[in-house]
């Protein structure tokens, strides 16, 4: 899909409707990478784990907000 480097400090200055954007994003974006795995398509195996964290991270901020009140 899209090469984005995502890093936590990036995420702080998001917004909330933006982060859930990116989030579901990422998401389809590993739900097929899920499925190229599955058939043996999946070329850049690295890609997995790097949209993987990437959702983590993400919901770890997310989290952190809703804690906070934000």
């Amino acid at each position: 899909m899209n090469n984005l480097g995502v890093s936590a400090k990036e995420l702080v200055g998001q917004t909330t409707e933006e982060l859930h954007k990116k989030r579901a994003l990422f998401k389809k974006e590993f739900f097929n990478l899920r499925f190229q795995r599955t058939l043996g398509e999946l070329q850049n195996t690295s890609r997995f784990s790097f949209v993987k964290k990437t959702i983590a991270r993400i919901n770890t901020e997310l989290t952190i907000r809703s804690k906070t009140g934000e």
